[in-house]
């Protein structure tokens, strides 16, 4: 049974979005930075388009926390889009302006065509406003909370960006044994790339793209370190900590493949060159030295470096919009062309560390849990 759940609701540009999370245990401490500090760091990174600038996102809690504190409830929160004022009769609730233009063109690539046919709509604005990414500005919010707890148990998150395009980071990060580093490392860059070079290169590359009104995508990793053994199982198909992950990850719009470890590289391996091989000493205990599995085996945690990486594809909003059909009439005609990013890999990333905390922090809570993080305290100290 999972420990947490979330929901979200809320369109693109409607008033606001809004969050439950439920099953977050009582006593943690929390304050308003815990949330701020990754809504911050999503709105980030070279290429993010004109939304961005309009919007400042803040997320009020509504319920769930009480003088710092978690109390066990359901936590819900609001972040209001600053955007609506310029939206408010596209998007009213109730009446129609007798001046809308329906949105009748489907962009290739997006939900557009497959969710207007799905519900019968003859305007895929109703499509399209829920499908934005905009979406998870919520989900990196809830996010941050399971995030907070991990790293009361000294469990580090990281990520940073290994391709853009074509264009490929040579960094080494096993010169980073503390996370948090790495973290402030890539923070620190435009496009959150440790390489210097590929970092211009990435830059020019993304600016090369707006020029030609096109978008690109890229590869980005996470990092975890600190995690227990065990987390997950072998039992059953829905229990397995990759299966687990790869569904996150691939929940995020835009993004296309997943790898653990040596992921796809793998199959091009012997199997001599693709395992890890186990060793054993009186203060480690069981080890690898590898991390060709990327910290998971048998749908388990090894208690090795968890690396996971996420693939994103193009953007598929472009200003030199594609060949498309318009729903109604049938003919052909260009996309619709709506407000986008040229690149929104580096922010990918950010979401990407949210919903792996999530993720990770069921499975730590089906391992550990209790109803307090004192009881959880308690446990985990016995491990």
């Amino acid at each position: 049974m999972r420990r947490l759940r979330y929901l979200t609701a809320g369109e693109s540009h409607g008033r606001g979005l809004v969050g439950i999370l439920e099953g977050m245990p009582a006593g943690l401490e929390v304050q308003p930075d815990v949330i701020k500090r990754q809504l911050a760091r999503r709105q980030r990174g070279h290429g993010r388009g004109g939304r961005m600038k309009i919007e400042q996102d803040q997320a009020e809690v509504i319920s769930g926390v009480r003088f710092g504190k978690t109390l066990g409830s359901p936590i819900a929160l609001l972040v209001w889009n600053r955007d609506w004022q310029n939206w408010q009769k596209a998007m009213d609730p109730w009446q129609e302006p007798p001046d809308y233009q329906p949105v009748t063109v489907p962009r290739p690539g997006h939900a557009d065509l497959a969710g207007a046919l799905k519900y019968g709509f003859s305007d895929i604005r109703n499509v399209l406003e829920r499908a934005s990414a905009r979406e998870t500005t919520m989900r990196v919010a809830l996010g941050a909370l399971p995030r907070h707890m991990l790293a009361h148990f000294g469990i580090q998150i990281a990520s940073h960006v290994i391709q853009l395009h074509d264009i490929q980071s040579r960094a080494d990060t096993g010169d980073f044994s503390d996370l948090s580093k790495l973290l402030s490392r890539a923070d620190g860059s435009p496009v959150r790339c440790l390489d210097p070079q590929a970092e211009r290169e990435m830059i020019a590359r993304i600016d090369q793209a707006k020029a030609e009104k096109n978008t690109v995508g890229g590869v980005f990793e996470l990092l975890v370190s600190g995690l227990p053994v065990g987390l997950g199982s072998h039992v059953h198909w829905d229990r397995k900590l990759d299966a687990r992950i790869a569904a996150a990850m691939l929940s995020i719009q835009a993004m296309k493949g997943v790898g653990i470890g040596l992921g796809f590289e793998a199959a091009s391996r012997w199997g001599s060159e693709a395992h890890d091989a186990i060793y054993y000493d009186e203060q480690r205990g069981f080890y690898r030295r590898e991390g060709r599995s990327g910290g998971i085996e048998g749908g388990m945690s090894t208690g090795e470096l968890l690396r996971v990486r996420v693939a994103m594809k193009p953007l598929s909003t472009l200003m030199q919009p594609m060949d498309s059909v318009d729903i109604i009439s049938k003919r052909p005609v260009k996309a619709h062309v709506e407000r986008s990013d040229v690149c929104a890999v580096p922010a990918a990333s950010i979401i990407g560390e949210n919903l792996l905390a999530f993720t990770l922090a069921d499975a730590f809570l089906e391992k550990f849990g209790g109803d307090s993080i004192a009881e959880i305290e308690g446990r985990f100290g016995d491990k």
